[in-house]
């Protein structure tokens, strides 16, 4: 089984570059099942039905997020439609859409996604960790291929979830910084694991908006409206290789590419 996680999906250049790559790499990596967080998708900020669509159009199947998932007021009316569309599970009970699923591959594997937001630097929530251990509970009569989505903006707390699961779970793969980290290897347990996978957009930019906007505001401390970047944009992921009888990652690789690369 080979599961391609895609980094955070920046507005229209973003999607773009999935449009322009996405079905090459499936069949040229023999890839079975594709995940990417969309929580920036749109403008940078937040998702529409629209762009949901247009995602899953690329042979995307399923859909994570984080944090800025909320940021169009419009994710209310339709979240719950999407049983692929996944925000943070650790959000509290009430909360609308869901944190987890199970889906099937072409070739009849299930495979559960989980989808946790950190709190450390970020808004108070419930423990990522307690709740990693009941959706896990949750899934796993269906499922032993688990991959977790963990949002969060300290390495420290990535870390500490890939070695608290490590063994109960296929990967964990850190998203939320933009920044993709080299620190991607399968530990002793069995599960794959990197800190950040990094983001899918214009790398000539500050973590995907225009370098300008960004430098002048910590130039100034005045706030400035965000304006997604442009210029060099690249598609980052990686390729998780994981055994389907035992549920363990047994390899991890990084795959960047750029439509004129």
């Amino acid at each position: 089984m080979k599961v391609l996680f895609i980094g955070d999906v920046i507005g229209k250049p973003g999607r773009r570059v999935l449009r322009d790559l996405l079905r090459r790499i499936i069949e040229e990596k023999a890839i079975d099942l594709v995940i990417a967080n969309c929580e920036n998708a749109a403008g940078g900020f937040g998702v529409t039905r629209d762009i949901v669509e247009e995602l899953y159009g690329y042979r995307i199947d399923v859909l994570t997020s984080g944090n800025h998932i909320w940021d169009k007021k419009e994710i209310d009316d339709f979240i719950g439609e999407y049983r692929t569309l996944l925000r943070p599970a650790n959000y509290p009970d009430g909360s609308l859409g869901r944190g987890s699923v199970v889906v099937e591959t072409d070739n009849g594997v299930p495979v559960a996604v989980i989808n946790l937001e950190g709190r450390v630097f970020m808004k108070p929530l419930d423990c990522p960790f307690r709740t990693a251990e009941r959706e896990i509970e949750k899934v796993r009569a269906k499922a032993k291929i688990v991959i977790i989505d963990m949002h969060a903006e300290a390495t420290s707390e990535k870390q500490a979830l890939g070695w608290f699961l490590d063994g109960r779970v296929s990967a964990v793969v850190g998203t939320h910084t933009h920044v993709q980290t080299s620190d991607e290897r399968i530990l002793p347990d069995g599960t794959a694991y990197i800190t950040d996978v990094g983001m899918t957009g214009p790398c000539d930019s500050v973590i995907g908006i225009k370098k300008d906007i960004i430098i002048r505001k910590f130039l100034t401390s005045v706030p400035a409206r965000y304006e997604v970047a442009k210029q060099n944009v690249w598609l980052q992921s990686v390729i998780i290789t994981i055994d389907n009888e035992t549920g363990k990652g047994t390899h991890i690789e990084r795959l960047n590419m750029n439509p004129v690369h």
